[in-house]
């Protein structure tokens, strides 16, 4: 299984460190869509001052299939990569992903964190809304 994934952007590139330990079906949920092109040239549909998220192929935060939560006990700091969800803590999405720009306390064990960006945090915070995923490739 692959450890890492750069996300080409179209603000530069965001490189992350994969947790296959501790989300192994997450992360072989993701590098298949990657693999198979599911993330090129979708958008970032949701930027705020402490996260970005992308990965929705209606764009508009409500696509997207479902998988089981993956609860680890990873803390969620700046630049760490989750996984999208509705109310339902047990449901995640199996498409939207999200990068926070800040310590975020409040989705540790709340949300599956499958990741921490080791290069780009740079480009992280230059993401806007319908900024594009070029591409994910993995390594």
């Amino acid at each position: 299984m692959a450890t890492k994934a750069i996300i080409k952007t179209s603000k530069g590139n965001i490189t992350i460190s994969l947790y296959d330990k501790d989300a192994p079906n997450t992360i072989a949920n993701f590098l298949k869509k990657a693999s198979n092109g599911f993330y090129n040239n979708l958008t970032f549909h949701r930027v705020e001052d402490w996260v970005i998220q992308g990965g929705d192929p209606k764009g508009d935060g409500t696509g997207g299939g479902n998988m089981n939560t993956e609860l680890n006990n990873k803390p969620f700091v700046i630049g760490s990569v989750g996984v999208a969800r509705g109310s339902d803590i047990k449901v995640s999405n199996d498409s939207q992903f999200f990068i926070t720009k800040t310590d975020a306390p409040w989705l540790n064990n709340q949300y599956t964190n499958f990741g921490i960006v080791t290069e780009g945090m740079d480009v992280v915070k230059k993401i806007q809304i319908e900024d594009k995923i070029i591409q994910i490739n993995t390594e």
